[in-house]
């Protein structure tokens, strides 16, 4: 519950020989906090927050969510590029990236990490910045589970809050997966930054009920103008849809729920992905047989545009490529475990080939 409880639970750790594990209690799909043996701290108490407006600053314990930061930074008009889901832990968010809202144009999270405060080896509370242990404020930005360290504050860059947040959404029916992969590779490399580009397959959609493809296109920036010309692009979609929405303007939480809807709570999962610059024909044969062998529902496939246009800082995080794709098995009857198991593996084995490398954020 402080910084001064997790000094002594390290030095209890480094007395004993044990090893550490940390948690910051958010959803961890892959779990790697577990540990055989050892210490596992759980940090989710350690969920203070601190806005500094003139300074465009925030000071946050790595238990806080995503969604209660966002929650604070809305009443204020700021914003920070926060995960996609509800009850992402900013702890292991931001170590292991923070590919989240609007990183496309802020680029990814840890990026605006511009200071650490933590608990090292030996149980000495330190702090890390481009001038003080420097070496140690490289690797939090991208080390993931292997940091060396325990976080307690993160001290994050504030941005102003985009006056326009909003969406269109397209659903189309299944048999037009091919048509929309094709086109989404086509345009994907131009997509302003300013707009995420991604779409969601699976056997029965939130939005309908149905089987079908959820086209979902978020945009931040300045004004509905701008949105449309931003958005301009989804002209050239393909014919076929089922529905297609006019863009609307709608909170971020909006966004996050329309997100969370894929993820029932009380489920199993089981998640793999990666990251590639494979053509969509170089991709279509495996994915066609992902699509082949789609479990029932809530299992989905995801493809995300990346198209990464911004040059990173000097940091550990250093894996990123023009496309982002995920496989999520989400399961409630335990019968189910092998079938849906045996889909996300042997899908995401099929097109390893293909896979410049993983997220950590959702690796298997």
């Amino acid at each position: 519950t402080s910084e001064e409880e997790v000094v002594a639970a390290v030095r209890m750790a480094a007395a004993n020989g044990w090893k550490v594990g940390i948690r910051s209690g958010g959803h961890s799909w892959s779990c790697n906090h577990v540990r055989e043996g050892g210490m596992l701290l759980d940090l989710s108490r350690l969920n203070q927050v601190e806005i500094d407006e003139d300074a465009m600053v925030a000071t946050v314990g790595p238990g806080c969510r995503s969604n209660e930061l966002d929650d604070l930074l809305a009443e204020r008009e700021l914003f920070f590029p926060v995960g996609h889901c509800q009850g992402v832990g900013l702890g292991g968010y931001l170590l292991q990236g923070g590919f989240g809202w609007n990183s496309r144009a802020l680029g990814m999270a840890c990026e605006s990490v511009i200071s650490i405060d933590y608990v090292d080896g030996q149980g000495e509370l330190r702090h890390a910045s481009p001038e003080q242990n420097a070496g140690v404020y490289w690797a939090a930005r991208g080390a993931g589970p292997g940091f060396f360290g325990v976080v307690t504050r993160f001290h994050q860059r504030l941005y102003r809050r985009p006056q326009v947040i909003g969406a269109r959404l397209g659903v189309y029916p299944i048999d037009s997966f091919a048509e929309i992969l094709r086109w989404a590779h086509r345009v994907g490399p131009d997509v302003p930054t300013t707009v995420e580009l991604m779409f969601v397959v699976s056997r029965r959609l939130p939005t309908t009920g149905e089987p079908g493809i959820l086209l979902i296109v978020a945009f931040f920036g300045d004004s509905e103008k701008q949105a449309v010309g931003d958005l301009s692009f989804l002209e050239t979609r393909p014919e076929g849809a089922q529905l297609f929405t006019a863009f609307e303007q709608m909170p971020l939480q909006t966004l996050t729920a329309e997100t969370m809807s894929h993820y029932p709570l009380d489920h199993f999962h089981v998640v793999d992905n990666m990251w590639t610059h494979a053509s969509a024909e170089e991709l279509l044969p495996g994915l066609n047989r992902v699509l082949e062998s789609l479990p029932e529902p809530p299992a989905h496939f995801i493809w995300m545009n990346w198209s990464p246009k911004i040059t990173r800082t000097d940091m550990a995080y250093s894996l990123e490529d023009e496309t982002y794709i995920a496989m999520y098995g989400l399961w409630s009857d335990p019968a189910d475990e092998t079938t849906v198991t045996d889909w996300v593996l042997r899908g995401i084995t099929d097109l390893a080939p293909l896979s410049s490398g993983i997220q950590l954020a959702d690796e298997n």
